[in-house]
């Protein structure tokens, strides 16, 4: 019985992942522009890019697209997304930058790990992993719409701390995991 064919570099899932990584330009530029009409269109930019994560992934495994290239590609396209808008909106100074500084260090360090360990084992996401990118794209989301006072202006201070607490104890975690799969024989 032979083996299904490699999925081909050029993909649906593989098209989305290369759209994604074209959009964080288009999204900075239109971020740092200025005006409500430009912001809008920034946060409309983003979360087109938001949602072909969300669809790569899916269809890269149920039409069993997953090449070597995605998987490397995909997070690299997540984190230019979510680490650009986080840089804006502190060089904006409408970020705290300590804030995109530990989610930066916590989103680089653990990709980096994970192609270390890689060797011994696949760190799949886990579930905390999957609220961790759902609270980050909606504190982004929050913090790209043009600047609010009042319930919205705490809404998103509050689901940034919520999305930066379970970026921190995720990425403990995978530290843990690492350490585990680390210790197993090759």
């Amino acid at each position: 019985m032979s083996s299904p064919p490699a999925a081909g570099l050029l993909n649906v899932a593989n098209v989305l992942t290369v759209t994604r990584i074209l959009l964080v330009p288009v999204f900075v530029v239109l971020l740092t522009a200025g005006g409500t009409g430009l912001r809008l269109a920034a946060l409309a930019v983003f979360c087109v890019a938001s949602l072909t994560d969300l669809a790569d992934g899916k269809l890269a495994r149920s039409r069993k697209l997953v090449t070597d290239f995605g998987k490397i590609a995909d997070p690299i396209a997540d984190k230019a997304l979510t680490g650009a808008a986080l840089i804006t909106l502190s060089a904006l100074g409408e970020l705290p930058g300590w804030v995109t500084g530990l989610i930066l260090f916590r989103e680089v360090g653990i990709t980096v790990m994970r192609f270390i360990v890689i060797r011994r084992g696949v760190i799949a996401a886990s579930q905390g992993g999957k609220l961790k990118t759902l609270l980050q794209i909606a504190a982004i989301c929050l913090y790209v719409l043009p600047p609010a006072a009042g319930p919205l202006g705490l809404a998103k201070i509050v689901v940034m701390a919520a999305a930066l607490v379970v970026t921190l104890v995720t990425g403990a975690d995978y530290v843990v995991r690492a350490v585990r799969l680390g210790r197993t024989p090759a």
